[in-house]
């Protein structure tokens, strides 16, 4: 564990370099000091990529064990190497699938939603039977790069412009779900906490 810094450091420069999509410096210090502020010892987390954030979570809370699903096999193997290189695997599930496909059994105390964007409203709905009671679903890129502030003839992409739909749908989807409270946080690409009101 020696060496955790230096192979954390590897992997951010690879994601740099292969056009991988990893959570924001100021996000993921927000993420793993709300995981030992909470103590959260349980996570499911949407989206793999290359293990960057389930690493940095299991790094936080000596304690915490993560199942991560991704579905894009060159990501999924690349995680499978880097958290073996940190000797996590007693301590992180990697299920290579799409999440939509997946029937995960356990409960979690913490629902981590980082993955296409598009599918965000039923990622939700699929996984919010996995919560412990009291636990929370906290979901990234909710800005979307500052595309989501923008007008929508401003964005010339299409494709882009679908998807920025899709993200401000899914915040008019948390902000109306009154079985969760939600908050809303311009951090990193943005980030939205949402914890189970109970007996709702």
């Amino acid at each position: 564990m020696n060496n955790a810094y230096e192979i954390v450091k590897e992997i951010r420069t690879y994601a740099k370099e292969n056009n991988v999509p990893i959570m924001l410096d100021d996000g993921i210090e927000f993420l793993t000091k709300y995981i030992v502020e909470n103590k959260i010892n349980t996570v499911l987390e949407i989206g793999t990529a290359i293990g960057y954030s389930a690493i940095m979570m299991a790094l936080a809370n000596p304690n915490l064990t993560v199942t991560t699903i991704e579905r894009d096999e060159k990501r999924y193997l690349e995680a499978l190497k880097n958290i073996k290189k940190l000797n996590l695997e007693n301590r992180i599930t990697l299920i290579f699938n799409d999440a939509l496909d997946v029937n995960i059994e356990g409960k979690y105390d913490l629902i981590f939603i980082d993955a296409a964007k598009a599918q965000s409203i039923k990622f939700f709905e699929k996984f919010e039977r996995n919560l412990n009671p009291g636990g929370v679903i906290v979901t990234d890129n909710l800005e979307f790069h500052g595309l989501v502030k923008k007008k929508e003839e401003e964005i010339e992409s299409r494709n882009l412009r679908a998807l920025v739909r899709k993200v401000k749908e899914y915040i008019n989807f948390l902000k109306a779900n009154d079985r969760y409270q939600t908050e809303f946080l311009s951090i990193g690409d943005g980030i939205s906490v949402s914890k189970k009101i109970e007996n709702k």
